[in-house]
Formats: C-alpha cells, structure tokens, sequence
C-alpha cells in the first residue's frame, strides 16, 4: 500500500452512521442545522473559545474575516510562507497582499520586518501559525494597536495547539481554522472562525448565511455555511481528538529520534503546547530534498513540498516583493508522513530511506 503524506481519519463506520440516520429523521440538510449547532458548541467548549462560527471551508473563513472586520481594498500584511489560499483569500476580497519574510526558526512572520511595511493604506496584518507553531501573538498585537490595525490570524494548522495556555486559536481580532480531510480534525470539508467581539461574529454569522434573516435583507453576503453530513463527520472524529494528537506526537517522536542530526526542525517556543499536526524537515540543499524524494518514491511513499513555491513569487502578482529567507526555506522543506495509523515500522522505513539518500 502506499505511504502518503497525510490520512484522514476515519471514525467507526456505526458511528457515523448513527448521525446519518439522525440526519434522515430531521430532513434538516443544511442552514444552520441541529448537527452543526452541536459541532460548534463541543468545539467551542473543547477550544474554551467564544464566538465560534463553523463555515464551510478554512478559505471561506479567511474571506469572511476580512469581510466582517471590513478591510475592503486596503493592503493587508502576510507572510509568503503558507498555502496558497492565504494569498488567494486576500486577493479574492479585492485587498493587496503585502509579504513580509518570515524568520528562520519557525517560519512563521517576521516581526521585526512589519512595521517597516506599513503604509497609508494597511488596513490589517494577516500572519500564519505555520504548521501549528505560534506567531509572535503579543508583539504582533502591540504593533497592530500601535497603527490601529486589524489582526487576522490564519490558523489552519492551530487546532489544538495553546500558547501560554490559551488555544492559539482565541488570540487576534478573528483567527480562522481549516477542516478539510487532511487536517488534524476534519469535517471532510469544513472551516471557523473564532472572533473575539460579540458583534462583529453575529455580523460574520449574517454574512455566511447570504446576509439575510428570513425576509430582512441586511448586507451583502456568501453562502458560507456547512451542511449536516460534513458536521455528522464532525461529531463522529470528535470523541477521538485525544487519541489523533497522541498517535500524531508517538511518529513525530520516532522521527525525531532517528532524523534530528540530519535535518532541520521548526524551533518551538517554550510556552507552546504543540498539536502535531504536521511533521516539516529542512535539507541542506534542494538538491538533497529532491533526490530523498525520488528514492521514497520508488518504494511507493509521497512526502510533500509544504510550502512551494514562496507565495511572492507568484506569477499572477502585480507587485514583487524581496522574500530570501521564504524562498530559501520553501525550496529545501518538505512534510514527512504523518497520521494515526502510519506504524512505527513504516516511519522506520521513511527513515532509513532519508539516511541512506544522504
């Protein structure tokens, strides 16, 4: 069977069933329905986060964000080193992305590069817990309370993760999470936001449902919201979010182990309690990554280049930007195998291949 670089998770059948079949008693489908209701209440209580908005994919949350906090045209500061969406999310609502580098020890957004990049025009600064690993929240805040800016956090990678003993999900003005299969916890497709003010949630809360309650027309709006099969899915994997994390930390640990002196890893900050959600290794050279990638191949196992290319470097960009730590990083990493059910044996294997590949 082939090892790929992700597996979703996937609950007892019965217990999935069982919600189906709830599904098919209520006929209720979609628009806000019993089973979504429930998904963000148990998620909201397991984060111990407020406002908490399911919706129907980690994109549309990005959108919604920079809707609900109104950062129509205005240039929004992100770093280059993240999944295309980031990017994608900021051009979509008409604003400009502007990339600030990331810094060389966990990859996430330069702090002392942004104020530097402010202008008139910045209405909001949009960094990324790359691979659940934190931003530097407080200084971030302090420079966007300095400018009177906004803070968006993408946090697609977050879930469960806690800094200084809050999910890192609760910290910004709105930080969003993805989940699609492929992530940590999933709802096959699926997305939030948690915001911090009451009222601009119940304003995102408008806004993914079209904008409108019953007849009472209030602004323009998307449809943003989930249906009951993709919250059934959620309600099926919750009960096993411990267990997912523990599976995820024994390969991680096993890789660290037999990988430590031979690539680099993320720096993790002491006050982080990480949720494994990815397991990323830099090589000496792209040369190095490229030719660990052809011999893992020939024995049917797919890592993958997290995060290529650097997003400045993006073809369909009106404006460059000067990104030489992201596009160094970006062309030597890449994510290893990481899921619940990949055996000690096999991530032995991976291992062995890396070593004798360098």
């Amino acid at each position: 069977m082939p090892i790929y670089v992700t597996k979703s998770f996937m609950p007892p059948i019965k217990e999935y069933e069982k919600y189906i079949k709830s599904i098919y008693s209520s006929g209720i489908l979609t628009n806000q329905g019993p089973l979504s209701i429930e998904l963000e209440n148990k998620l909201s209580s397991y984060l111990e986060v407020k406002n908490f908005q399911y919706v129907t994919n980690g994109t549309i949350a990005l959108q919604l964000a920079l809707a609900a906090l109104d950062i129509d045209g205005g240039e929004v500061i992100t770093t280059p080193f993240s999944y295309v969406a980031t990017t994608t999310s900021i051009l979509w609502e008409r604003c400009t992305p502007v990339f600030v580098d990331i810094e060389p020890d966990n990859f996430t957004i330069d702090v002392t590069k942004i104020e530097a990049a402010i202008t008139p025009k910045t209405r909001a600064i949009m960094p990324v817990h790359v691979f659940g690993y934190a931003c530097d929240v407080e200084k971030i805040q302090q420079i966007a309370d300095k400018h009177n800016l906004k803070v968006i956090y993408d946090g697609a990678h977050a879930f469960a993760s806690k800094f200084k003993g809050k999910s890192l999900l609760s910290y910004g003005d709105i930080t969003t999470c993805s989940f699609h299969a492929t992530k940590l916890f999933h709802t096959i497709e699926g997305g939030a936001c948690i915001i911090k003010d009451k009222d601009i949630s119940d304003k995102l809360e408008l806004q993914k449902k079209f904008g409108h309650f019953y007849d009472d027309y209030k602004c323009v709006g998307i449809n943003g919201k989930q249906s009951e099969f993709n919250a059934a899915m959620g309600l099926a994997n919750y009960p096993y979010i411990s267990k997912i994390i523990t599976e995820r930390k024994r390969v991680s640990n096993l890789y660290d182990k037999e990988l430590s002196i031979l690539v680099q890893r993320p720096k993790q900050q002491s006050d982080l309690e990480y949720n494994y959600a990815y397991y990323p290794v830099v090589f000496r050279s792209e040369a190095d990554l490229l030719k660990v990638f052809d011999e893992l191949k020939k024995q049917d196992i797919y890592a993958r280049r997290y995060f290529w290319p650097s997003l400045n470097t993006l073809t369909y960009l009106k404006d460059k930007f000067d990104c030489p730590i992201s596009e160094d990083i970006a062309s030597r990493i890449a994510c290893l195998p990481l899921y619940p059910d990949l055996t000690n044996d096999e991530a032995l294997k991976i291992c062995m291949i890396i070593k004798e590949s360098l």
